[in-house]
């Protein structure tokens, strides 16, 4: 495997002041431009070359097009698109054509450098996902759907999923329980998968779902052993926690991540810290996200009541709040306060979590979600003691 590479944006805009910002803020972020000044131009390269960003100005024409087109273009399908807008123009549809962040004119170098440092983190993640390092080990799988189980060898692993050789030539389609071993270590890891895709003979794909946190840590400290030239993730980035709950929490930032991101949380207020997963569930562009705990262990709940019961006992401090992105759950994109299509928490998941509810209330606009945030302060003490 080749040393790190530059991340590469594609960069559809016919505006030469935008184009001379974001070549200079991008450039400083070591993320190189392939300008596209049409359409025409910015759909031929899609489907040719492989980009860790796609970004369109939606004032000229056919930036719809471009939108869609990038993801259902095989090599660009996880790439990270961001829309240039005129506020409040479009919003709903740009994240409805694929669109994970909005960046509002007038752009500037500080706007677009906040926005793209929480795009930049993203494109690392994704990219790192479709690296793959060549393993063989045995892996036994099984589904629901199928008698048993079977064992298969590895081709070759990555974050995001890997390739076996199938004992037979055989149809595989759907989900399956994975389990594994890593070389040089004695932990069985566990993990859901489903099929991806079909090579020649009987090699097949399968992408990872679902992963924990423990299968995430062996993974990326096998494979950082493995490929030790590989690129280094961004740092975490620092929010300000204003809203707390044993559900989920929002958290002020100007480079917020997009609906459908995987994040892990690191949280410390006095001798207590408290690391945790979660997914954005709402999406403010430039100033905030709500995050969803994904609580798997009973340790879990308990390390977050303990940190709950912390904060209401002693207003006087100040958490801090740091997060990772882990990459992006699907595909949709969105502010949720403009995307009625993004993912929503049923009632019986929020159960009695008022902040879990508010996060599910996917038409609301940005004013009326703050306002109703503030209203749920009132009456919330974890909510008052931490936005004091």
């Amino acid at each position: 495997m080749c040393g790190a590479m530059e991340l590469k944006a594609l960069l559809l805009c016919a505006n030469e002041k935008i184009v001379r910002v974001m070549r200079r803020t991008l450039g400083d972020l070591e993320i190189e431009v392939d300008l596209c000044a049409t359409s025409d131009k910015a759909l031929r390269k899609l489907t040719r070359e492989r980009f860790e960003a796609i970004i369109v100005d939606c004032a000229g024409d056919g930036a719809e097009m471009v939108l869609r087109a990038a993801r259902s273009a095989p090599c660009n399908r996880r790439a990270i698109a961001v829309a240039i807008l005129e506020h409040g123009a479009g919003m709903r549809s740009a994240f409805e054509f694929g669109a994970h962040f909005i960046l509002y004119k007038p752009v500037t170098a500080e706007r677009a450098k906040s926005s793209f440092r929480a795009a930049r983190a993203l494109m690392k993640k994704e990219r790192r996902r479709n690296v793959r390092v060549a393993v063989n080990i045995p892996v036994e799988m099984s589904s629901p759907e199928l008698d048993g189980h079977f064992k298969v060898q590895t081709v070759d692993l990555g974050l995001g999923g890997l390739a076996v050789n199938l004992p037979q030539r055989r149809k595989l389609r759907g989900r399956f329980q994975l389990k594994f071993t890593l070389p040089g270590s004695a932990a069985l890891l566990k993990v859901d998968a489903e099929f991806a895709w079909e090579g020649s003979g009987t090699q097949v794909g399968l992408r990872f779902e679902n992963q924990s946190g423990e299968v995430l840590r062996h993974l990326r400290a096998w494979l950082a052993a493995a490929s030790p030239e590989a690129e280094k993730d961004d740092p975490p980035v620092a929010c300000r926690l204003t809203d707390l709950s044993l559900g989920g929490c929002y958290l002020e930032s100007p480079s917020p991540f997009p609906v459908s991101t995987r994040v892990t949380l690191t949280m410390r207020a006095a001798d207590v810290k408290l690391q945790t997963e979660g997914m954005v569930r709402v999406m403010h562009s430039e100033r905030g996200m709500g995050v969803e705990f994904r609580q798997r262990t009973p340790d879990e709940r308990t390390g977050l009541q303990k940190f709950l019961k912390l904060l209401m006992e002693n207003r006087q401090v100040v958490p801090e709040l740091l997060v990772e992105p882990e990459g992006l759950e699907g595909q949709s994109g969105g502010d949720s306060s403009s995307n009625p299509s993004s993912s929503t928490i049923s009632s019986a998941e929020a159960g009695e979590d008022a902040l879990l509810q508010l996060f599910g209330r996917s038409m609301l606009t940005a004013e009326e979600f703050f306002e109703e945030l503030r209203k749920q302060r009132g009456v919330t003490a974890v909510a008052a003691a931490v936005s004091a």
